[in-house]
């Protein structure tokens, strides 16, 4: 997804990238990023917890039209219900 959007932010179109491996997504090196603190294949939400996954999506647009400067982090903050195991 990272080398993606990096050839989309390149043609002119922007994109925020929501993920859970910051590592990874840092180092590729996108414009914009909402890290969200939840297992890997989860990055917008538990399974059936829709007013988080649209908190998770408000997030997403709210960064996109904040953002200042290239390669922007933003942490969600969020917390995952069954905790970290």
């Amino acid at each position: 997804m990272s080398l993606i959007s990096r050839y989309l932010e390149a043609n002119g179109i922007p994109t925020v990238v929501v993920g859970t491996a910051r590592d990874i997504v840092e180092h590729c090196g996108v414009a914009r990023f909402l890290f969200v603190d939840f297992p890997l294949g989860s990055p917008c939400g538990e399974p059936g917890a829709v007013g988080q996954q649209r908190e998770v999506f408000q997030m997403a647009l709210d960064l996109l039209a904040e953002a200042e400067v290239p390669r922007t982090t933003r942490e969600a903050g969020l917390t995952w219900s069954k905790g970290e195991d």
